[in-house]
């Protein structure tokens, strides 16, 4: 996959509590040729990641509820630093805090294909920004 006018790998950040679904998640986007940060399994070893990867970073995949903590403060960090983010949940959608009303959501579980089409939003989004 081309990665866009600058044809530098995307760093994308999994934050995601389940270890089999982020280890998916990992081989996925490094079949799409992306450098990965994470799997992160908490808001606070997120957060570490963004504020040490943060300069190149490219997008992430953020799991809505981590084990009773929700990643609300990654999104809002995220949001800082102009990084388009995408959701992930095994739970309805509805329950997603109405702020984050415009940002994609996939639910679990979720098809490759899915994954390759926010790797094309978030070249689509670096191209444009």
């Amino acid at each position: 996959m081309s990665t866009g006018p600058t044809d530098r790998m995307l760093t994308v950040l999994i934050v995601e509590d389940e270890s089999m679904i982020g280890m998916l998640l990992e081989d996925l986007l490094e079949e799409l040729s992306c450098k990965v940060l994470g799997p992160a399994n908490s808001v606070a070893q997120s957060m570490a990641l963004i504020e040490t990867g943060g300069q190149t970073l490219d997008g992430a995949f953020l799991d809505i509820n981590l084990r009773g903590e929700f990643v609300y403060p990654v999104a809002d960090a995220l949001l800082a630093r102009n990084v388009p983010f995408v959701f992930i949940t095994g739970n309805a959608t509805h329950g997603i805090d109405p702020r984050y009303g415009a940002v994609r959501t996939l639910k679990k579980p979720f098809m490759a294909s899915a994954i390759e089409r926010a790797i094309k939003h978030f070249v689509e989004y670096r191209t444009n920004f």
